[in-house]
């Protein structure tokens, strides 16, 4: 699911519009009043969080509702975690994911989003250009972080933010408890406005876990990948809090959530990664699971 009931009940993060939020200062570390972070959307609950069947359980479209979307995306992927410095941690996870943000640009898989405009027409673009990793290992938080944290981590590694950014940032941080896997958000650097992601360590999570079998992946990048295609798609679709989503607040990856229907090829491997909904293809009764998700 997407924001409002889960923010509220989980962490009580505003969901409202970022400009409701640009008199509150950052509750994050190092706060600093020109780094203003906006709510939760597109959470990825965990299997075992009790929330249901994805999307709200209700087949209904994404409705435009005003907002921006991307037209290209620069990804550049924040490391966080004292972890970090640990080879036997990072295993295949700076490749992989280097991989995975590296080839999907123009990729059949991002092909997925582009039926979504704006409203001047304008098509959410499938290209994405990645500037490799950054790697910060000093301690994450141990806990359960604000948007506000994750912003302002965001603000310590990018020095020259762009208006198409999107800065996931991965913690070495288990989930534990806490409920859901990751999530997305927006917010603005002293003044430039951008988006970014959230994401649990997930090795050794089953309530994470796609159950992936490709061969020569570890179980925590396969995890860590369905999770950050899930978040860009819906950062390129509704990067704002204010875009496409449904009656329910579902956003497109949202609605597909834990459905799979084949692995899809990206930068020259392949992934276990869900589909995300089509309007177009829910329309003409296509797509699996409920009938409008598609790779």
């Amino acid at each position: 699911m997407r924001r409002r009931a889960f923010v509220t009940s989980v962490l009580a993060v505003s969901v409202a519009a970022a400009t409701t939020l640009a008199g509150a200062a950052t509750a994050g570390q190092g706060a600093d009043p020109y780094v203003v972070s906006g709510g939760m959307a597109g959470v990825v609950h965990a299997h075992d969080a009790g929330h249901g069947k994805p999307g709200g359980g209700a087949r209904v479209n994404l409705v435009y509702h005003g907002g921006a979307i991307l037209q290209s995306t620069v990804v550049k992927a924040i490391f966080w975690g004292t972890s970090w410095a640990n080879s036997g941690f990072i295993g295949d996870k700076f490749s992989g994911l280097d991989t995975f943000y590296g080839g999907v640009g123009g990729s059949q898989y991002m092909g997925t989003n582009t039926e979504y405009t704006d409203g001047s027409g304008h098509h959410v673009g499938a290209g994405v250009t990645y500037g490799n990793h950054l790697v910060d290992t000093s301690a994450a938080p141990s806990r359960a972080p604000a948007t506000s944290d994750i912003l302002a981590e965001v603000s310590k590694e990018i020095t020259a933010p762009v208006t198409n950014g999107y800065y996931p940032v991965y913690v070495d941080t288990p989930r534990g408890n806490t409920g859901y896997c990751a999530w997305h958000s927006w917010g603005t650097i002293h003044g430039v406005s951008v988006q970014f992601g959230f994401f649990f360590n997930l090795d050794g999570d089953p309530g994470c876990d796609p159950g992936s079998t490709v061969a020569g992946e570890s179980q925590g990048l396969a995890a860590l990948a369905n999770v950050s295609g899930h978040e860009l798609s819906e950062t390129v679709t509704d990067p704002g809090g204010a875009s496409w989503y449904d009656s329910s607040g579902a956003e497109n990856a949202d609605k597909c959530a834990w459905t799979f229907s084949n692995t899809v090829s990206i930068g020259g491997k392949s992934w276990l990664i869900q589909g995300n909904w089509s309007n177009n293809a829910y329309n003409a009764n296509t797509g699996y699971a409920k009938g409008g998700c598609i790779v």
